[in-house]
């Protein structure tokens, strides 16, 4: 009787084991499955869009579920966008157009983009509200261009709007403007991103969902030269995309040097690396202007006034010219 009671307690031991093992291993493989996200996107005006979409492609953290454009002519964005993902054999992900607005500018890329094939897309708000739906509680939106989709699709349905796990950001200016690297003195501006659209902003930050920024305090990062043509120098399908939309920035983006300011590459290295853009709780508040200005009270944000540059540029090279992708 005792060898049963015995061997009785054994096998309560290894199921307790057997169980705990399992979750653990449960627990790792939830840890390891990639971020469900979107990117919504202004690509085709300067070129960092472009390395923030390589970037995405390039890291297995993330499972895009979708790419839509924001701002000016959204449709020949969307032919950018479906242009590129073909060329590097990612036809799965769905690209959709946002809404469309008047534009200061002419796309710099815009002749890349009309090699892609002429097509109506898709409504990207209607896709985002249709994949939160989906996916509560579970979504990334990495936002880098002007916040007109989101303005959208918090007017067309707040509550599911809601839904969304959080929202990484491009945008703004806290404690320091445009200034080329060059120095930290620099007062706030009003950051592109936001300017284009306060409102955007305004809407975003009053829904309650999480939000963290990356304002220009933080991403005006600069891609030299030797760093650069390691990038274009890998030849693959990717890098040649990128290249030839780099070449098409220089030759067409009026005002601009042959060096990307890397700022929307560093929303999407939040999303994957955020030990590289920590992050600090502020309330803000937006002004017509597009100022984004740091007040008393409880916080709306969680903003990256430093980023590590090092890190962040390190981990752009890799990704590019490594071989990890999903």
């Amino acid at each position: 009787m005792k060898i049963v009671r015995f061997f009785s307690a054994l096998a309560v031991v290894a199921l307790a084991v057997g169980c705990l093992a399992g979750g653990s291993g449960r627990a790792a493989a939830q840890e390891a499955a990639p971020q469900l996200a979107i990117l919504d996107t202004d690509i085709g005006d300067d070129i960092d869009d472009a390395f923030a979409l390589a970037l995405v492609l390039k890291s297995p953290e993330l499972r895009l579920l979708g790419v839509t454009t924001a701002y000016g002519d959204t449709e020949m964005r969307a032919r950018l966008v479906a242009r590129y993902l073909h060329a590097v054999g990612r036809e799965d992900v769905p690209v959709m157009a946002g809404v469309p607005t008047a534009h200061r500018y002419e796309m710099s890329q815009k002749a890349y983009a009309r090699q892609g094939a002429e097509k109506k897309f898709a409504d990207g708000v209607a896709f985002l509200l249709d994949q939160i739906r989906a996916h509560p509680g579970e979504i990334t939106l990495i936002a880098i261009g002007p916040l007109s989709n989101i303005e959208e699709a918090v007017k067309r349905d707040p509550a599911i709007f809601r839904k969304l796990k959080r929202v990484v950001m491009m945008g703004g200016s806290v404690y320091r403007g445009y200034d080329g690297g060059k120095s930290e003195r620099n007062p706030p501006a009003a950051e592109w991103n936001i300017a284009c659209d306060p409102a955007g902003l305004r809407a975003l930050l009053g829904t309650g969902v999480p939000v963290f920024m990356m304002p220009l305090d933080a991403t005006e990062i600069h891609l030299e030269a030797k760093q650069r043509e390691e990038i274009f120098a890998h030849g693959s399908p990717l890098t040649d995309q990128v290249t030839l939309l780099f070449h098409q920035w220089t030759a067409n983006a009026d005002g601009h040097l042959n060096t990307p300011t890397l700022f929307d590459p560093v929303a999407v290295t939040y999303a994957i690396r955020p030990d590289l853009c920590p992050t600090t709780p502020l309330r803000l508040e937006v002004d017509e202007k597009g100022f984004t200005r740091p007040v008393p009270g409880a916080p709306n944000a969680q903003v990256c006034l430093k980023s590590d540059e090092k890190g962040f540029l390190d981990l752009l090279i890799d990704r590019l010219t490594g071989d990890s992708s999903r």
